[in-house]
């Protein structure tokens, strides 16, 4: 059974939970890159080992089993997922649980941004992804962070973390590269010589 359920997002960005990561994300505003506009007008495919599918307001459409769903650049797998739709029959959510759910994304200069936790809970409308349990998120030339659980913004690129017990986010900001200085000229022979 093939269901297909339209997609939206809402223009704004909701702020997210403050995190122990808030001060280092803000320190990427400058290099800030948004995931792929494009992506928000294609429509959500699915591919999975059985499925209980609705495409009707306000349900639950359970796929498991090597689950893959993808919406332009946006690619999410695991073992089992929940997708969820509201009253519009608009995908709202997608809950995945895996080892590791995964989620990636292409933002608009290309630059890829992967995600791995036991549990991802996509807020589809609002484009904020929570991984939680041995959180990580990768900013392809700009940083990995780590934690228990992990907020990413797919709108603004804002991550924010954190830890339970006396465990700590870690991460890794990344330098933007300077390109690299030309190579010296040889020198000129000298007249008359």
């Amino acid at each position: 059974m093939t269901a297909t359920a339209r997609s939206r997002r809402a223009n704004g960005s909701r702020n997210t939970a403050i995190g122990l990561l808030s001060l280092a994300a803000l320190a990427l505003l400058p290099a800030m890159a948004f995931a792929k506009k494009d992506d928000r007008t294609k429509p959500m495919d699915f591919v999975a080992k059985t499925t209980n599918a609705f495409n009707a307001p306000n349900t639950i459409t359970t796929l498991s089993g090597n689950v893959k769903l993808t919406q332009g650049t946006l690619l999410i797998t695991g073992s089992e997922a929940k997708v969820h739709l509201d009253a519009d029959t608009q995908i709202a959510r997608v809950v995945v649980t895996g080892n590791p759910a995964h989620i990636q994304q292409l933002d608009e200069n290309n630059n890829l941004m992967q995600g791995d936790a036991a549990t991802l809970d996509y807020d589809n409308i609002n484009g904020i992804a929570v991984l939680t349990g041995n959180a990580k998120v990768t900013q392809m030339g700009r940083g990995t962070f780590n934690g228990d659980k992990l907020t990413y913004n797919t709108d603004t690129s804002l991550i924010t973390g954190e830890s339970g017990g006396d465990g700590l986010v870690h991460g890794t900001l990344v330098p933007k590269q300077k390109p690299a200085a030309p190579a010296p000229k040889p020198a000129a022979p000298a007249e008359g010589k």
